[in-house]
């Protein structure tokens, strides 16, 4: 091949290629390179990053119990921060924020990061999970913090398994227990019984036969 046509070839490479990104780019969000969606929400609103945020339910959907949010918050500025509430718009269920201490509030310090969920880490516990949020759904999550204020973002909610077993609710469903049965039931010898026999008796007392007396007598 001469060395004109081997630049042309290159040169028609060189434009179907631009022309090919060009298609990609005119796709918008749909094109094939940017379907993949991360699992989870994420967000930065001034000095503070909220990621990998969810919202972890029971492991059955229909199951009853607590439901909690899960995240990583991360503090990008000089000076603390303290996690004031947690909140889901569309819902009066509360959110009871629990420091991995156990007392006091959710403070990230400085250049630190404080993860929400998990054993040994701080909890968000949304008190009726089967009310505030349902398997499958995006749930809108506000994160209040003391300097930034409110952080809002959609979290996925998903199900107490696979990945998400070991930051779901440490509160799971239990069997409700047995009930006892009614306390009128008449237990051993009924009191009647005892009223007859103490009139049949002349009030309980008892005379020994003439077989007994005998027996006695002879010993």
């Amino acid at each position: 091949m001469s060395r004109s046509l081997r630049h042309g070839a290159l040169a028609a490479t060189a434009i179907a290629f631009s022309i090919a990104s060009l298609a990609a780019c005119g796709a918008g969000n749909d094109a094939a390179t940017l379907q993949i969606k991360p699992d989870n929400a994420a967000t930065t609103i001034g000095d503070i990053s909220v990621q990998n945020a969810s919202v972890v339910t029971q492991p059955e959907l229909t199951a009853e119990g607590p439901a909690v949010v899960t995240a990583t918050v991360f503090n990008n500025g000089t000076k603390p921060q303290t996690l004031e509430t947690i909140t889901l718009p569309g819902s009066s269920t509360p959110v009871k924020l629990t420091p991995a201490e156990g007392t006091g509030p959710i403070v990230i310090q400085a250049g630190d990061k404080v993860v929400l969920g998990g054993t040994g880490n701080a909890s968000a516990v949304i008190e009726n999970g089967l009310e505030a949020a349902k398997a499958g759904d995006v749930q809108r999550v506000v994160f209040k913090f003391s300097s930034t204020g409110e952080v809002p973002l959609g979290a996925f909610v998903v199900p107490a398994k696979s990945f998400f077993e070991g930051y779901g609710p440490s509160a799971l469903p239990t069997p409700p227990a047995d009930t006892a049965g009614p306390s009128g039931k008449p237990t051993g010898t009924p009191a009647g019984s005892e009223a007859e026999n103490g009139e049949d008796g002349k009030g309980g007392e008892t005379t020994p036969t003439d077989a007994s007396s005998a027996s006695a007598e002879g010993h």
